[in-house]
């Protein structure tokens, strides 16, 4: 058995340990304390990560980890992403700026996405339609990068399957050296 790490990544509130939770085998660990931001309608936030696992049909585990979402916390960004197999962008289509969101996170990750397989999962599109999917790959594309963006629910184990389905595929395409 071999085990693979993945980091799942984006703003506050996205739902990042939600995601986890949802396909987790086990009782996910999270470090969520209190929430002092007031912009954000949440009683509590990720300071440091949130682990869970998952098992292939193969056998082999991934080890999901999800970073804290505030900026001010960026430092656990580059500690989460040290030796990941591939990172999932979560955004919230419903916050006042979901495109500049991205551009948050890409600049975060620059370094690991030159090299790292990366997917993009866009929650509360079909309530607020704006950006679209179409809009997310433009945005991509700007700056040379080619990503899979999904509509995604954090909250259903099947949505974020898929996410990791199409990761994993990009990871077996690109060929990093992971037999999956």
């Amino acid at each position: 058995m071999r085990e693979y790490k993945l980091v799942f990544t984006g703003p506050m509130g996205v739902g990042k340990t939600t995601a986890i939770a949802a396909i987790s085998e086990t009782a996910p660990i999270s470090t969520d304390v209190a929430n002092a931001d007031t912009s954000v309608a949440k009683a509590t936030t990720t300071v440091g990560l949130d682990f869970g696992e998952l098992t292939l049909e193969n056998g082999d585990r991934l080890r999901l980890y999800g970073t804290p979402g505030q900026s001010r916390f960026d430092f656990m960004w580059q500690i989460l992403i040290r030796d990941a197999l591939g990172l999932a962008i979560l955004l919230d289509n419903s916050r006042p700026q979901p495109l500049d969101d991205l551009a948050t996170y890409l600049d975060g990750f620059a370094d690991a996405l030159q090299t790292m397989p990366c997917a993009l999962g866009i929650s509360r599109s079909e309530s607020h339609p704006v950006p679209s999917l179409d809009d997310y790959a433009s945005a991509l594309q700007a700056r040379g990068l080619v990503l899979p963006v999904l509509a995604i629910d954090p909250r259903k184990r099947g949505d974020v399957i898929s996410l990791i389905e199409t990761l994993l595929m990009q990871i077996e395409v690109t060929d990093t050296g992971a037999p999956l």
